[in-house]
């Protein structure tokens, strides 16, 4: 087996995409991984800057992720918003306790003038974790999923409406205007990166508003390192959220080929689970490379030999000739 050599940059949404960063996390120095974050999520709650995608990334390398949720922070309390309901407050979207000051702690700063990339470092720091996670951009992107009532804000749609509006197509409202964060851009450019690897995260909403960025997605195919995506669907099911739902109200055939074919044009190779061996030459025809493997990530050992088995694909691509 040929040894991973260089950086690597990951792309990543939340509660999917994290597992893997957290493999990456076990299986590179700090100073070679850096986590490129969604943040179309993000949204204004009760007068906070709320970063979901954000929060679940750093709350899984930091070690204080809630498994069995799959977002928040582990060992919650919940006074705040029991004292909120008590008043009539907005409670659809849950705050715990502990969760409420990292977005105190990031509204504050935000309002001070510092940047979303700034106080993220700051926040990553304070809580041990060395790996860079990074926002895709400072500027405001916001995801909206138009729906045959109209369009939602994102977090209407996935957590108040409980995914239950058909969807239509999205929207990533701001992302005109937006620019990469300027450490993104670094990371894409740097010349020891070895690969750019994108989770396996919701392609239409976790991945896409990350593409969206005006000039994210050209750093990327000018990357000196081979494109590997982890398909999110294993066996015609997603392994978390709404992605088959949104596949199936597409019009979109809900399998791993179809999320193969959704990055064609950008990644080099592609990694499927076992169970969709069968699928392998249809893949390969739309131009990537292929590798089957367990993806399904269930413990952190599935988390980090899934994270050793794409950086090895990594080094074989990179061997091949141009």
């Amino acid at each position: 087996m040929s040894e991973f050599s260089g950086t690597c940059v990951a792309l990543s949404g939340g509660v999917g995409g994290a597992k893997l960063a957290l493999g990456l996390s076990k299986t590179l120095a700090p100073e070679h991984l850096n986590v490129i974050v969604n943040t179309g999520d993000d949204f204004e709650h009760l007068g906070l800057t709320i970063c979901p995608d954000l929060d679940t990334l750093t709350y899984t390398l930091a070690g204080l992720n809630n498994t069995e949720t799959g977002w928040g922070r582990m060992g919650e309390t919940w006074t705040f918003m029991d004292a909120l309901k008590a008043l009539g407050g907005e409670a659809w979207f849950q705050l715990g306790d502990g969760d409420l000051a990292t977005h105190v702690e990031r509204t504050r700063r935000l309002a001070a003038g510092e940047s979303l990339s700034s106080v993220t470092a700051a926040l990553t720091a304070r809580l041990g974790i060395e790996v860079a996670i990074t926002p895709m951009s400072d500027d405001a992107v916001r995801t909206y999923v138009d729906t045959a009532d109209g369009a939602l804000a994102f977090q209407h749609y996935f957590v108040r409406d409980q995914c239950a509006p058909v969807v239509t197509g999205f929207e990533f409202r701001g992302v005109d205007v937006a620019t990469p964060s300027p450490a993104v851009l670094a990371a894409l450019a740097d010349p020891a990166l070895g690969a750019v690897v994108i989770c396996p995260s919701n392609p239409y909403i976790s991945i896409d508003p990350v593409l969206a960025v005006p000039g994210l997605r050209a750093a990327i195919e000018a990357a000196a390192a081979p494109v590997i995506a982890v398909s999110p669907i294993v066996g015609g099911r997603a392994i978390k959220g709404p992605t088959t739902k949104m596949m199936v109200e597409l019009g979109v055939t809900q399998s791993a080929a179809s999320v193969a074919r959704h990055y064609r044009g950008l990644i080099d190779g592609f990694v499927i689970d076992s169970e969709d061996e069968a699928t392998g030459d249809e893949i390969r025809a739309l131009g990537m490379d292929v590798l089957t493997t367990n993806t399904v990530m269930q413990s952190l050992e599935d988390r980090v030999s899934l994270a050793a088995d794409v950086l090895e694909f990594a080094t074989v691509l990179r061997s091949k000739p141009e």
